[in-house]
């Protein structure tokens, strides 16, 4: 949902075309191992997301090193999770959601998008957060996952807002919080987990854009600008809005040092919760 509106804006910018290929796999891996063995030409690119830094704690062992393979270029976007849930779950507000797992430990269930998803891993935080036990059930991708939600196969889920959102607004789905800093736009009625009392919840999905290693600096820079003067076109900036993204755009620096802390942070996630992806 992303890709597409940059992809007009970025033949633009850079003067030739740009196609866009989609390589799922194994929460992203398959794609960064393609890309850590690409030509560091500058014309092979991969947009990852949060699971990227989760990885490494996640996985024994990667085809690749996540901090050494790989030049970051920019910083393009954050989307915040929303709490949604079926109208038939036992609660409507999180610490409703609290004392109804505390005394019903297991009974209630949590979909994600796929295992190592930012789904799963936002469950399993917030399990660790409040002291409670759920099971998670993962899907092979949040359209699924939202349907498991909609037949009340699930209690619940930490879904993009841009996903749960239509179901919400339809009044199939309840929303019981978002997990940005501050209230979504889109539902500026819901509160925020930190508003709901989880202390130290917030959880966003991001996107950014790397290269391999080895790409020359003057190439980095040139996509850098290209891809943070897209994200920032008001036009661009606004229709994505339309779907809870804050778009960002951001110098190489400033991606490699929010790598760094997001490394730091999920492997601290996994190593608490004990979050597995077998």
């Amino acid at each position: 949902m992303l890709a597409l509106p940059l992809l007009e804006g970025l033949q633009k910018k850079l003067g030739q075309p740009v196609v866009l290929m989609y390589k799922p796999g194994s929460g992203g891996i398959l794609a960064s191992t393609q890309l850590a063995r690409a030509n560091p030409d500058g014309y092979t690119l991969l947009m990852v997301l949060t699971p990227h830094a989760a990885n490494p704690a996640l996985h024994a062992s990667l085809p690749y090193d996540t901090q050494k393979d790989f030049a970051p270029v920019s910083l393009l976007a954050t989307l915040p999770l929303l709490v949604a849930a079926p109208l038939k779950t036992p609660a409507d507000t999180i610490p409703e959601l609290i004392k109804y797992a505390k005394a019903n430990p297991d009974k209630l269930t949590f979909a994600s998008a796929g295992n190592g998803n930012t789904s799963h891993l936002a469950g399993e935080m917030f399990k660790t957060a409040t002291g409670t036990k759920m099971l998670h059930v993962p899907y092979k991708g949040s359209g699924p996952a939202v349907i498991a939600m909609l037949r009340g196969e699930v209690s619940l889920m930490f879904d993009s807002i841009s996903t749960s959102l239509p179901q919400v607004k339809g009044g199939k789905l309840k929303a019981l919080a978002v997990t940005g800093e501050k209230r979504s736009s889109l539902l500026p009625d819901v509160p925020t987990m930190l508003e709901a009392g989880v202390k130290d919840f917030v959880v966003n999905v991001w996107y950014a854009i790397i290269a391999p290693a080895d790409t020359p600096k003057p190439i980095i820079d040139q996509l850098s600008i290209a891809f943070s003067s897209v994200v920032k076109d008001p036009k661009i900036s606004q229709q994505l809005a339309g779907y809870g993204y804050e778009t960002v755009g951001t110098t190489p620096d400033v991606l490699a040092a929010h790598f760094d802390s997001e490394l730091v942070r999920w492997k601290k996630v996994v190593q608490e919760s004990g979050a597995k992806v077998d």
